[in-house]
């Protein structure tokens, strides 16, 4: 029997390969009209204005990581364990490829190579486990504007998210009691979000209500009471205000009762800047500053057997079908959130 051809598209940020990309990732960024709502002419000028302000701090923060992002090489580790696990498939000849938004390989490179190898479904597979307009739907945006150019017309199947998936909160619950085996208690756990304005969630994005539901299946799974843990948010950009409380004032907090910390990046499922100097230097600064004794930082999955297993389980359901694919098989979030992707469903 023929197997069908169905690639796995991956969806990530991206990171810059060199110092001299760090500009133009950075422009790529803010002049997403997901991120920044402005007409174009404005949101591009803006984004020139922004991008060349914040490209020398962006570029003294990967020259602690060499000169570049790793993200595309941990999503090559990612890309290559999923496809061994998938390899054995019955029915479909699985390919994964790999997709960022903001820097290469783009969509509409991967669009091109998705049709050349002359798949016959596509499904599309965030690496944000939580939802957001600003993460999963730009790039779905993006990438069907590149397929539509590029000739692609496979059959096509979105994966919205998969906050509560449960080898992915198994894989993080593992990773979190390892490091809380090694903390001095007593220890207080926060699950540290990338921030997000306030004003993205006012209009109905789902962002932080599925943050919040990721935090507590982790913390059910890990064994934590509701007074051992806390979110909040980190990487915060601008003046907007952001969702709360950030990363350094549960610090303070933690701080202030005499608590040690462990730190989970709850959004993040590979590492980069924001895990590697974001909170491995700069927040456990902080931390040292305020004089806790104990700062751990939870590991990524990244290619951590359960959380991939969780990703072929998604993928194997999404290959069977077309169109959006919500969690288990019906809109996930509360209707209040008017932005959710499963709206309709």
């Amino acid at each position: 029997m023929t197997r069908k051809k169905t690639a796995i598209v991956f969806f990530n940020l991206g990171g810059p390969d060199s110092p001299a990309a760090v500009r133009p990732f950075l422009f790529n960024l803010f002049n997403d009209p997901a991120i920044i709502t402005l007409p174009g002419p404005l949101r591009w000028i803006l984004a020139k204005f922004i991008s060349g302000r914040r490209a020398p701090i962006a570029q003294k923060i990967y020259a602690e990581l060499g000169g570049a992002s790793p993200l595309l090489a941990q999503t090559a580790l990612q890309s290559k364990a999923l496809e061994a696990v998938l390899g054995d498939d019955e029915d479909h000849d699985f390919r994964v490829f790999t997709c960022m938004r903001y820097w290469h390989p783009m969509s509409d490179e991967v669009a091109r190579e998705v049709a050349a190898w002359g798949a016959e479904h596509v499904v599309l597979l965030p690496l944000y486990p939580q939802f957001s307009t600003t993460t999963t739907e730009s790039s779905a945006r993006d990438w069907s504007r590149a397929a539509a150019k590029n000739g692609l017309t496979a059959t096509t199947s979105v994966i919205c998210c998969y906050p509560r998936q449960n080898d992915y909160v198994a894989a993080q619950a593992k990773l979190l009691r390892t490091q809380l085996k090694q903390t001095p208690q007593p220890a207080r756990v926060l699950f540290s979000a990338h921030g997000l304005p306030v004003k993205f969630v006012e209009g109905g994005d789902p962002y932080q209500w599925q943050i919040e539901q990721t935090a507590l299946a982790i913390a059910r799974d890990a064994g934590l009471g509701t007074g051992d843990f806390r979110v909040c948010y980190q990487s915060r950009v601008g003046r907007l205000e952001w969702l709360g409380p950030s990363l350094d004032d549960a610090l303070a907090k933690s701080a202030q009762h005499g608590v040690n910390v462990v730190v989970l990046p709850i959004s993040f499922v590979s590492e980069h800047s924001e895990t590697l100097v974001e909170l491995d230097i700069e927040y456990k600064k902080i931390a040292d500053d305020l004089g806790i004794n104990h700062y751990r930082r939870v590991p990524t999955p990244t290619d951590d057997k359960e959380f991939i297993d969780g990703l072929a389980s998604l993928a194997r359901d999404a290959a069977t079908k077309n169109g959006l694919c919500p969690p288990r098989g019906k809109r996930y979030c509360p209707q209040r959130f008017g932005r959710c992707l499963c709206k309709a469903a």
